[in-house]
């Protein structure tokens, strides 16, 4: 029997992260959505996958620790452009290559 790949994809609500989550739950693989701020993503960008049994949304501080059993991490979580870099420099950071 097919087991699916289970998946963490941490800024699962940003443009690129969301369209990651159609991806993936499309081709039938387990996902867990890591969003940390919201700070350029948008919970509306994955909203229709809420409730579905294969996508779990955490919100959880990308530094602090969590364990989860997964078979990739897609670390997607950064913020997008040199003006947003500098609205907050050291939080991107420590969220982009900091990890306990």
């Amino acid at each position: 029997p097919y087991s699916p790949l289970r998946n963490l994809i941490t800024g699962g609500a940003g443009f690129l992260g969301s369209h990651l989550v159609d991806r993936l739950m499309k081709s039938g693989e387990k996902l867990y959505a890591w969003i940390i701020y919201l700070f350029f993503g948008s919970k509306a960008n994955i909203e229709h996958c809420i409730g579905r049994p294969s996508f779990e949304l955490i919100r959880h501080e990308v530094k602090e620790t969590i364990k989860f059993d997964v078979d990739r991490i897609l670390h997607l979580d950064c913020l997008v452009s040199p003006s947003h870099y500098k609205f907050n420099p050291i939080k991107t950071s420590k969220t982009s290559f900091l990890r306990n």
